[in-house]
Parts: structure tokens; sequence; C-alpha cells
């Protein structure tokens, strides 16, 4: 592992009895960055979260973190992550600056309390109140909270918008692009395509417990099939574009319109249409959304 990766895995399976929850994960997350682990639930996002952990082991495979090996120091591990779980138990008869005083004395009490009244205030959460008068989505602000307190070097997240509101949803986005700004490595596990387009730099998509696509949210859009919508200047027979590599002719009417279909690089459709007189043209791009279902109907296909 070297000094600019954040985390490591390689080849990691983990099962439950006859469940293969994790079925060989690589993943590589460099220092700095904002990556977004997509997936839908039962995909594998929070076992390799919580094997990163060490919170659960592994049945087979290697991993680090921060240069360190979880299942060697644990303890060394989460002193520097910001965990922020699915599901997070607190303590119903504590306040909420209780709950977070107890998560500031676990770490050693290396928290700026002027740092937490700032995110609290940042995400609306009033400190007095007791925990069990929380709502669902004010109890995932404590959670942010004490993820983010400490000022950790990376967070590991998953789920971390669950329960809260469009604003607040865009109040957490901004606080960990802030974070990333200061050096913190961010890994998110979400299955809200538009959360992962939002703010990740890089997408990682799980499937049946293994990963099956890295790249960034705009090159995998590209990657994918689009329509282009071409109207001519005067009647053209739009034939000859159904035979440049990539392209087939979906429709054309009068010879006035056509409708193509792209895969890969525009360049080869591009060069052809300049023999043409092009008076205008419309790209139908697929969102990150319509690219992970595709995937999975993939696996559906596969399991029929």
């Amino acid at each position: 592992m070297n000094q600019n990766q954040a985390l490591i895995t390689q080849g990691l399976t983990k099962s439950y009895g006859r469940i293969r929850a994790l079925r060989g994960v690589d993943l590589e997350v460099q220092r700095g960055e904002i990556l977004g682990f997509l997936g839908p639930n039962g995909a594998g996002k929070t076992t390799t979260i919580r094997c990163l952990l060490d919170l659960i082991r592994p049945d087979s495979g290697t991993l680090r973190v921060l240069g360190i090996d979880p299942q060697a120091d644990p303890v060394a591990v989460r002193a520097r992550v910001g965990y922020l779980p699915g599901e997070l138990s607190l303590e119903a008869n504590l306040r909420v600056e209780d709950q977070l005083k107890y998560y500031e004395e676990l770490r050693g009490n290396r928290t700026d309390s002027k740092h937490v009244r700032a995110l609290a205030k940042r995400l609306e959460l009033d400190l007095t109140m007791p925990i069990r008068n929380l709502s669902k989505g004010n109890k995932q602000k404590v959670g942010v909270i004490q993820a983010l307190m400490h000022r950790p070097e990376l967070l590991l997240l998953d789920e971390p918008t669950a329960g809260l509101d469009p604003l607040m949803q865009q109040e957490v986005y901004r606080l960990l692009k802030e974070a990333r700004v200061e050096g913190t490595t961010v890994f998110f596990s979400s299955h809200i395509i538009s959360e992962v387009e939002a703010i990740a730099s890089r997408v990682a998509i799980i499937r049946q417990g293994v990963i099956v696509e890295e790249a960034e949210p705009r090159h995998l859009v590209n990657m994918a099939v689009r329509r282009l919508h071409v109207r001519f200047g005067e009647k053209v027979d739009p034939g000859p574009l159904d035979r440049v590599e990539g392209v087939s002719l979906v429709s054309q009417s009068n010879g006035l319109h056509a409708t193509l279909q792209v895969s890969g690089d525009m360049d080869n459709l591009i060069k052809a249409l300049a023999n043409f007189p092009v008076s205008d043209f419309d790209i139908e791009r697929p969102s990150l959304e319509e690219i992970f279902l595709a995937y999975y109907r993939t696996a559906d296909e596969e399991v029929d």
C-alpha cells in the first residue's frame, strides 16, 4: 500500500451461512477523494464497510485502512476514522450534547467543542434535546456530527443522508466537500443516484458482492449508449450513417430528420456528419441511474 492510498481491499470475501455477501471485492480509494459506493440494499456495501473497521471479519482477502491492517490494530484505525453506520444506536435518555460528549470521551477528548456547535448550527440540531424526542432525521444529524466532529483523516459513511429532508441533504453534501478540501478522504455508500452524482469524484458499483465498475460519474455516462436526433438543412439519405462504427440508424423522417443510437466514442459520427448539411442536433445522455439499473437488469437476466 502506497502513501497515496487511503484504503485498499483485495479479494475480500464474506459469507453469512449460505449467503455470499462478498465474492472478492477489489477496491482502492486514494487519499483526498470522495468515492461513492453504489448498489442496492443487499449488494454488499455495509458488509464491506464493517470489514474495513474490523466490526466483522472477512472469510478471506486482505485490506488496509490508512496503511493499517484493521484486524491487527482496529483501535488505531477507528481513532483516525469517522464512521456513520446505517443504523446508529443512541442512548434515548441522554441529551444530544451529552451523547456527543460521550463520543468525544471515547476519542480521547480530541474534539473542538466550537466545531461541534458549528456543525449542529448548520444542521439545525438542538443540542439540548433529549435523544428520545428526536425524529429519525434529527437522529441522523447526530450521526453525521459524531462522524465529523474530530476532523478524521477518513470518513466511512453508510447511507449518510438517510432520513434527511432535501435541504439538509444539500448541507451534508457541502460539509463533505469542505472536509475533502481540508484533506479528508470520503468513502460513502448509497443507493441514491443523485447523491453520488452530486458529490462523488469517483463511483464504484457493487453487484452481488463484486465490484463491476469504477469510474468518474461523467465517464460512466459517456460509456453508455446515447441517442442523437439530427435535423438536416435539406433532404438527404442518412443510410450511410448506419455503417459508421458504433452507430445505428434508429429512424428517419423524409430525409430531413434522423435518430441515431451511438455507443462509445462520438468521434467517428461527428466526422461522418461533416459530410451532411446538418442544421441542428440534440443528444440524449443517459443518467447515472439508467446506467446503474442497466447493470442490475443484466444481473437479473444472468440469474434467470
